[in-house]
């Protein structure tokens, strides 16, 4: 079979449907470029499918297409006549940014690899291959200097509470290694408690992270005011003064309180008043401390001293009489029980006597 019956073959770049958006818009591309022509022309689809063989749905879409990417412009006239005109700037411009992939060669396919019939290809390591004297390499001089510095940082983030102190001190170690500032080394080089100097102490606290005991007071009665227990207004205030945003509120909030009270008081001074009214947040109140805590429930409720569970005897069962055994004998089954439980209690002074139990004290 011959290629001369199926008529005159015609040009088509396979790389160029990459810049048009398909192969259609490809193919009406280069029939339009071969108009060699810059004015206006009128387009007649009958002629391109005789020319390309595209059906007029396939010119629809190849057309749009190129009129999106500024390729081809269209209009119509009367009688429902449409020309069109290539816009061979853009053309050129983008024919220009792909020239490599519209002109360059085909790559050769390259074979695909022999495989074994019985044994796949391998597989590619996974694993990065490290130098077998890999070391992490710091700021640190010597091997113990670089140990003390773990040990340092397993301490301050087991103190923290951090779930996986170990993997936290790892990050730390990583970064240093690849160039970044730690000022976890800067605390441990100068002999500071790790993470002090990324402390920062607000105006509302006596030292980083410990708010002024009468503020911190205040924020508790708040709670406590609203219904809640001591123990959830206690969290509750915490939890709103480690909040930057809101205590700083609070704050701004508890300072003009503070200069009201303090102007009530001077003139209450004034008036003759010798100890003047300050709210129980104001008032001195310590802490209390484990030790206490437990000196003082010691002192209301003695602790006792329990027996060893080596020294406790077990209870033992109620003697029964010999009525209700004599009545458990009556069939097998109840003479069997009847006699597993005199054989385990012989203090009892019972004695089974083929189907009736008898007394051996009398």
């Amino acid at each position: 079979m011959t290629k001369d019956k199926f008529g005159q073959a015609q040009t088509y770049y396979p790389q160029l449907a990459k810049v048009t958006g398909g192969v259609t818009a490809a193919i009406l591309l280069v029939y339009l470029i071969d108009q060699e022509t810059e004015n206006w022309w009128r387009y007649d689809e009958k002629e391109i499918e005789n020319y390309t063989g595209l059906t007029a749905p396939e010119q629809a879409t190849a057309r749009d297409r190129l009129v999106q990417r500024g390729f081809l412009q269209m209009r119509l006239l009367a009688h429902s006549q449409t020309e069109c005109c290539l816009n061979l700037t853009v053309l050129e411009q983008k024919l220009a940014a792909f020239s490599r992939l519209i002109f360059s060669a085909s790559p050769t396919p390259t074979p695909p690899p022999v495989s074994d019939p019985y044994f796949g290809q391998r597989r590619q390591p996974i694993a990065v291959p490290v130098t077998p004297h890999y070391q992490f390499q710091g700021p640190w001089t010597s091997r113990e200097q670089f140990e003390a510095f773990q040990r340092a940082l397993l301490a301050y983030f087991t103190a923290q509470g951090k779930q996986n102190p170990s993997g936290y001190m790892f990050k730390v170690i990583d970064g240093m290694t690849k160039g970044m500032i730690s000022p976890f080394w800067d605390e441990f080089v100068q002999g500071l408690p790790l993470g002090s100097s990324q402390q920062i102490q607000q105006d509302w606290e006596v030292e980083p992270g410990v708010p002024y005991p009468a503020f911190a007071e205040e924020r508790t009665q708040y709670y406590i005011h609203k219904g809640e227990p001591l123990e959830a207004a206690v969290a509750r205030a915490r939890a709103d003064l480690r909040n930057p945003v809101l205590a700083k509120d609070l704050w701004d909030g508890f300072l003009r309180k503070c200069d009201r009270l303090a102007q009530d008081a001077k003139r209450h001074q004034e008036q003759g008043v010798q100890n003047p009214y300050l709210p129980p947040s104001f008032g001195s109140r310590s802490q209390p401390q484990k030790d206490e805590v437990g000196d003082r429930l010691n002192q209301i409720n003695p602790p006792t001293d329990a027996l060893p569970p080596s020294a406790e005897t077990p209870e033992q069962p109620e003697k029964p009489s010999l009525q209700i055994l004599q009545t458990l004998c009556r069939n097998a089954l109840g003479r069997n029980i009847v006699a597993k439980q005199l054989a385990e209690h012989p203090e009892w002074g019972y004695r089974l006597e083929g189907d009736r139990v008898v007394d051996v004290q009398r």
